[in-house]
């Protein structure tokens, strides 16, 4: 009786997810975590600084209400969730040694880098077919790019990726733990978790190898279609100025897409043919993955659109000024105020 009660209780206890999980970090770099704290910590302030930033600057410049500047709000807001839905809890293992976190929080973080990683790739397309269309059919930009279609991209963005990663989390929760919690990254990445469980994952792992091929083949395929038609209509322009600034347009979208791809590729291939790189190589890689576009973003934006770089200039501007004045109109009351103390000294 006691023995089938124990068995009953272990099989139990299998089945349930742990109630926490423990984040290792980055292991092998230990010695280095303050350092790094420091860096991820400088990235991480000014990603949040420049996203908001954009968005500030779109929103109040009546100007900016363009097709364009309305994906790139997108982005912006696509950035800002996902550096913070893993950027705070690896600067909590970084500066306080703070691994410990509650499985429904792993899954919700899960849940949302994911999701707002394929909602980028959506927006990177969109994009794309927004140069295509001010590049190929210029005089019909706003009448085919309405508000009412960008809305809509919008929405099918947020509604393709929250239907691909709404079952990740069911997934993980039908799986037997046994008594694993280790995770062995910065965040709760969804193969980094699977592995944990003492059950079989196949299903997992195709589910998560067709999702990818699926949505990052299938987007970019679309992106380079898309780039192909640019290319052409441009070298059809008659003047070298006019292929320039064509193409100059097309710049800032396309670091955009290189920060958003390179990592993720480099990531893949390091990690199947990679047999000999340490496992912290790995996950230096991903969080750079995760890092580098909320940072690269608004630096590229900012810096090679004018009508952006010109706001943000008058708005520092004006700040300069304002803050010059209050400190002459503190400096004058101050005189006036010794002056006056003077005067009734003397008196």
């Amino acid at each position: 009786m006691t023995m089938s009660y124990a068995v009953m209780s272990q099989q139990n206890y299998t089945q349930l997810l742990p109630i926490q999980f423990f984040l290792l970090g980055i292991p092998g770099l230990e010695h280095l975590y303050l350092y790094l704290a420091f860096v991820f910590t400088m990235v991480y302030v000014t990603s949040v600084i420049g996203n908001f930033t954009l968005l500030f600057i779109i929103r109040t410049d009546r100007s900016l209400h363009e097709p364009m500047y309305f994906f790139l709000c997108m982005l912006s807001s696509i950035d800002l969730v996902l550096c913070n839905s893993t950027t705070p809890k690896m600067l909590g293992i970084l500066w306080l040694n703070s691994h410990e976190i509650y499985s429904e929080a792993c899954l919700t973080q899960m849940f949302f880098l994911h999701s707002f990683v394929i909602m980028e790739s959506a927006l990177l397309l969109a994009m794309a077919f927004d140069r295509y269309v001010a590049i190929c059919n210029p005089l019909r930009y706003t009448s085919i790019l309405t508000k009412c279609l960008i809305a809509h991209i919008g929405v099918l963005a947020f509604s393709r990726a929250v239907a691909l990663m709404l079952p990740l989390p069911f997934l993980i929760k039908r799986l037997p733990f046994c008594s694993a919690n280790v995770i062995h990254h910065s965040y709760c990445e969804h193969m980094a978790v699977v592995k944990l469980a003492c059950a079989d994952i196949t299903f997992n792992n195709i589910y998560g190898i067709v999702v990818v091929f699926f949505i990052g083949g299938l987007d970019m395929a679309f992106i380079i279609c898309s780039y192909v038609l640019i290319l052409r209509a441009v070298f059809r322009l008659a003047s070298t100025e006019a292929r320039t600034k064509a193409l100059g347009t097309c710049a800032s979208h396309i670091c955009a897409i290189l920060t958003f791809c390179v990592p993720a590729i480099l990531s893949s291939v390091v990690h199947r043919f990679g047999k000999n790189v340490p496992n912290h190589f790995h996950i230096l890689l991903a969080n750079v993955y995760m890092m580098l576009p909320p940072l690269i973003n608004p630096i590229v934006y900012g810096a090679k659109t004018k009508q952006i770089r010109t706001r943000v200039k008058s708005f520092f501007s004006l700040h300069f000024i304002i803050s010059t004045n209050i400190s002459s109109d503190a400096a004058k009351a101050d005189s006036v105020q010794q002056s006056h103390w003077n005067g009734r000294q003397h008196r």
